[in-house]
């Protein structure tokens, strides 16, 4: 018959007796509240100062790391310049001098896929229609699509002048515009405004993409039943960011597609881009990225990009702001040609609203028009490289209408044209266009456009398991010791490459600790430790009372989960939602130091706003937890009751994803127990075909770049070895399948096993929640941390 939790508590008499502390069946009840205090020790720890602050510390924390991040957000403007080293001797050595930068960016906007190769598009032409879709003045109008990566095409138009083309131009919409639109085959954008027209009617052989928009029609799986409110771009953003692909690198990939095909077209011209709103921010980078793009014109985007962290989702870039602004962007465009056109731009207010029935898991972010001063000031900042180039002549700014006017004004078409090689004298725009198609629907072709890009991004999560085995290529598992050494590598680039690091402060100011609680075996006090400015790290520290003078025991480290305190660890509910709950006052009552620390993943939105300031500068919430981690150990090695060669980390939910990124990069970690969280990580995070996978929840600032591809969970566990590491897993936790988890689990049994390590890992299945079992956990804490006598089954 199965023990229960109180009866292998009970059945600890060895234990009891060894650390002289209450039975636990009599502690537990005695804590059922915080007892008041009777004084019977020191309000504070020795060797600190008295801690003053009251109120919400956890709203505190993560305001202090907001400022933080703002201030570093402010200074990035300067700090980038020292990722460059441009050499203006001549247009050539400048190219290879920005070389490397170039190469940076193409990689953090996802260009890692080998395009298709072709030779021309096709028409795209239903059976009993006109190949032909309209005719103008002087060019002809085709539907066409092109091949881009594998199972994934361009769509959209294509207006080819009926004489000798002038130039080759893919002429951008905004995300919400089609290209009827643009081109005047259907409303929503007014005829001065639609500017590939108006270069088609002037010679240029003229390109119009269809862009993913801005609703949210298809985010979901309807097999499933699930209807989100995310945008089409963050639904497709979600999945590939985390495989180191991007939805805007997605729709460079179409241009560059589109110019591949240009610059084997004869007769040979000059290509140019041109783009508003979205299409700007995709004409401005796809021009970075490829020199063969000859002009851009960047209309309704071009600004500071400082507040990027307030803007839609889809525009967040891992690393963006750490080395790259707009004017930054441009500079790798320089000596080439650059329009920058201050038009009103885009204004989105947020994501769409949720229906009926639908999911309210999109993140926030809104789009405003450009301010005229602040798309002044950021040319001006890219000036002096074009100046630098004697290339000043190259880069145009444009304003429409003081900054309120429509994008493609006369003057910003002259401008490009002019850039292109073309006469700058516009043709009158001509009569109006009509669709000669049946039926036409765009919806059909943007759904296409739409399920391409989610299927590719699928297939490349399924294959994701073989790029990581290439990536964990130079690890050498022929011994223990030869794998701590090739593990270095891959420990310094998930802190640095996937979490970003912090730079290491010299000073700390001194420690802050309050006496909290006063239990029958155990004592709880705050523990405040400054760290820089507003940041700091926070927890409550129990001492078992039966601590003798010089003797120094094992701590655990008890994790909570999301949006909650230390306190839910201590006195939290034992038989509700979280199924034993107050694991860290049942480790404090069986004689354990337990160090609950507060972490900055509470407080809805505001938490969750931190990742969106933190990961264009090359940081994250991990960058933080991680820094504070360090504070944290480093201080509880001083305490004279601490072995410090003992101390174990024990998560939950959200501490589990602690559990699995912070002990396998800190080495004064014995141990680290993952509750509650460990997968297979990547399905979890990118799958689209379960329930219960992120692709569909609120937890946006969960998405790291390129995990996909370097590091599952069974990987950062691995990082661990020779430590101990154990996986406690609920049967009935809606987190995970048991497959999945026992899946990844089982590359982590392997490793150790093959190194000879066959008690250092196990996992535990129980018949529960979500929630802490703390049976084997318990038990493997004991064992591993050489702590009173293991559980007996």
């Amino acid at each position: 018959m199965k023990m229960t939790r109180r009866e292998l508590f009970e059945g600890m008499g060895a234990l009891t007796l060894a650390t002289g502390i209450r039975s636990i069946a009599e502690a537990t009840e005695a804590r059922s509240a915080p007892p008041a205090q009777d004084g019977t020790k020191p309000l504070e720890l020795a060797g600190t100062e008295p801690f003053t602050m009251e109120g919400d510390i956890a709203a505190r924390m993560v305001a202090g790391i907001h400022a933080d991040l703002l201030k570093r957000n402010e200074a990035s403007i300067e700090s980038r310049q020292e990722f460059w080293n441009r050499d203006y001797s001549t247009h050539e050595n400048y190219e290879a001098s920005v070389a490397p930068n170039r190469e940076r960016f193409a990689k953090v906007i996802g260009l890692i896929d080998e395009r298709v190769p072709y030779s021309a598009p096709n028409l795209d032409v239903r059976l009993g229609d006109s190949s032909i879709v309209a005719s103008g003045d002087g060019y002809k109008v085709y539907g066409v699509r092109w091949p881009v990566l594998t199972g994934v095409d361009g769509e959209g138009l294509l207006l080819e002048p009926t004489t000798t083309v002038a130039a080759r131009v893919v002429a951008l919409p905004d995300a919400d515009w089609s290209p009827e639109m643009l081109v005047g085959l259907a409303d929503g954008v007014p005829p001065e405004a639609r500017f590939a027209r108006r270069l088609a009617e002037n010679g240029c052989s003229v390109l119009v993409p269809a862009l993913i928009d801005r609703k949210d029609t298809w985010s979901g799986n309807e097999q499933l039943g699930i209807r989100t409110n995310l945008t089409h771009r963050e639904f497709i953003y979600r999945m590939a960011y985390e495989m180191g692909r991007h939805v805007i690198g997605y729709e460079v990939q179409k241009i560059l597609a589109a110019v591949d095909w240009f610059s084997k077209s004869s007769p040979h011209t000059s290509i140019g881009v041109i783009g508003y709103g979205e299409g700007a921010l995709l004409a401005l980078y796809s021009a970075a990225v490829d020199t063969r793009i000859d002009a851009a014109c960047v209309s309704g985007y071009f600004t500071s990009r400082q507040n990027l962290w307030q803007e839609p989702l889809y525009r967040n870039v891992w690393t963006l702001l750490h080395e790259f602004g707009d004017a930054e962007i441009a500079g790798l465009i320089a000596p080439r040609s650059l329009i920058v056109e201050a038009s009103h731009g885009p204004e989105v207010e947020g994501p769409p609203p949720a229906a009926e029935g639908c999911l309210n898991s999109a993140a926030s972010g809104s789009l405003v028009s450009p301010d005229v001063a602040d798309v002044r000031t950021e040319v001006n900042r890219v000036l002096p490289i074009f100046t630098k180039l004697n290339a000043a002549e190259h880069l145009s700014l444009i304003v429409s209408a003081e900054g309120k006017g429509r994008p493609g004004s006369p003057e910003a078409l002259r401008a490009f044209l002019h850039a292109l090689g073309v006469r700058d004298q516009l043709n009158v725009p001509s009569h109006t266009l009509t669709d000669a198609r049946k039926g036409f629907d765009p919806n059909d072709r943007l759904r296409r456009q739409f399920t391409q890009l989610v299927d590719f991004t699928q297939h490349a999560v399924m294959e994701s398991e073989s790029a990581r085995n290439r990536f964990w290529g130079k690890a050498d598992s022929s011994s223990v010791e030869q794998w701590q050494h090739s593990a270095d590598f891959y420990r310094k680039y998930l802190w640095e490459e996937i979490f970003g690091k912090l730079p290491a402060e010299s000073e700390w100011q001194p420690v802050q600790t309050r006496r909290l609680y006063e239990q029958p075996n155990w004592t709880g006090y705050e523990v405040f430790l400054p760290m820089w400015g507003g940041v700091f790290a926070y927890g409550i520290l129990l001492v078992p009372n039966a601590i003798g003078v010089n003797e120094r025991r094992p701590v655990v480290v008890c994790q909570h989960g999301l949006e909650e305190e230390p306190q839910d660890v201590i006195f939290g509910d034992s038989e509700g939602e979280h199924y034993n709950h107050n694991f860290a006052a049942d480790l404090a009552d069986h004689g354990f130091v337990v160090y609950c620390p507060q972490n900055p993943y509470r407080g809805g939105d505001n938490f969750r706003k931190l990742q969106r300031l933190a990961n264009p500068l090359k940081y994250s919430l991990y960058s933080y937890i991680l820094s504070q981690s360090e504070r944290m150990l480093d201080w509880l090695a001083t305490q004279p009751f601490v072995d410090s060669k003992r101390i174990a980390f024990y998560g939950l939910s959200y501490g589990g994803k602690t559990a699995m990124r912070v002990p396998p990069l800190l080495n004064q970690y014995a141990l680290s127990i993952c509750s509650g969280d460990f997968n297979e990580w990547i399905w979890k995070m990118a799958r689209s075909d379960e329930p219960f996978t992120y692709c569909f929840t609120r937890e946006y600032e969960v998405c790291e770049f390129n995990l996909g591809n370097t590091f599952n969970h069974s990987d950062m566990a691995n990082l661990m070895t020779p430590r101990s590491f154990m996986v406690e897993r609920g049967h009935n936790d809606p987190v995970s399948l048991d497959s999945w988890v026992a899946y990844e689990y089982a590359k982590v049994q392997r490793h150790y096993e093959l190194l000879g390590l066959y008690d250092q890992t196990r996992i535990e299945y129980f018949n529960g929640p979500h929630g802490i079992h703390g049976v084997g956990t318990f038990d493997f804490l004991h064992k591993r941390l050489n702590w009173g006598e293991p559980y007996r089954y």
